[in-house]
């Protein structure tokens, strides 16, 4: 096209459209976009400026909603702290500020969240002192793994990362231990949850007919 020849209108306003789509396309997803998605995005973390779907089985949701009962109906009788269920989104990752993940149950104790806090519009930015890991079949063990890493170097006290398939549970804690509770254990909190009890057999247990 020779330099002085002019774009007409209406073709100069398709490649202006295009442009802009390409820009948005390309540009990084933030934590602000991610809310303004259908149902605030519920099924996808954002990572590195990324979307990243969820991975989820009906039986790892299950069990992911038996503890979350568990832990919620102990830390209310002990009027310990907060108990969030599969889903709830933090946003409280010092090494990438607009990382997004999504926990499966969590808890924080009751110094380390304020009703203020509690009651702010978007992702949470206090990290929990527990968070609870329930692994799906098509999780790929180096991101369960990530996963948990992540939490622990933001703060967190202790990580669980429940296996429903292998009715096995590592606890990972801060100071870099690890215990791993199987068939015939008690799964219990500490330093987290002191008293909190509940036996895999429990915690494992399928709905059966009478």
């Amino acid at each position: 096209m020779c330099p002085h020849d002019k774009i007409p209108s209406k073709d100069y306003a398709v490649i202006q459209e295009v442009h802009e789509m390409s820009t948005v396309l390309t540009s990084p997803m933030t934590p602000d976009d991610l809310l303004r998605m259908p149902d605030q995005g519920k099924g996808y973390e954002l990572v590195d400026g990324e979307l990243k779907e969820i991975n989820v089985s009906y039986l790892s949701s299950f069990v992911a909603g038996r503890i979350c009962t568990r832990m919620s109906t102990h830390v209310d009788q002990c009027n310990s702290g907060w108990v969030s269920p599969e889903g709830t989104s933090f946003q409280c990752f010092p090494d990438d500020p607009n990382k997004v993940r999504r926990s499966d149950t969590a808890f924080h104790q009751l110094d380390r969240l304020t009703p203020e806090q509690a009651r702010s519009e978007g992702h949470c930015t206090v990290v929990p002192d527990l968070v609870v890991e329930v692994v799906s079949p098509n999780d790929l063990a180096y991101e369960v793994n990530a996963k948990r890493i992540e939490w622990l170097d933001a703060g967190a006290k202790l990580v669980w990362v429940i296996h429903p398939e292998q009715q096995t549970i590592h606890a990972y804690h801060a100071d870099g231990s690890v215990r791993l509770f199987k068939k015939g254990d008690t799964l219990t909190g500490e330093p987290v949850l002191p008293d909190f009890r509940v036996p895999l057999e429990e915690l494992f247990r399928l709905p059966a007919k009478m």
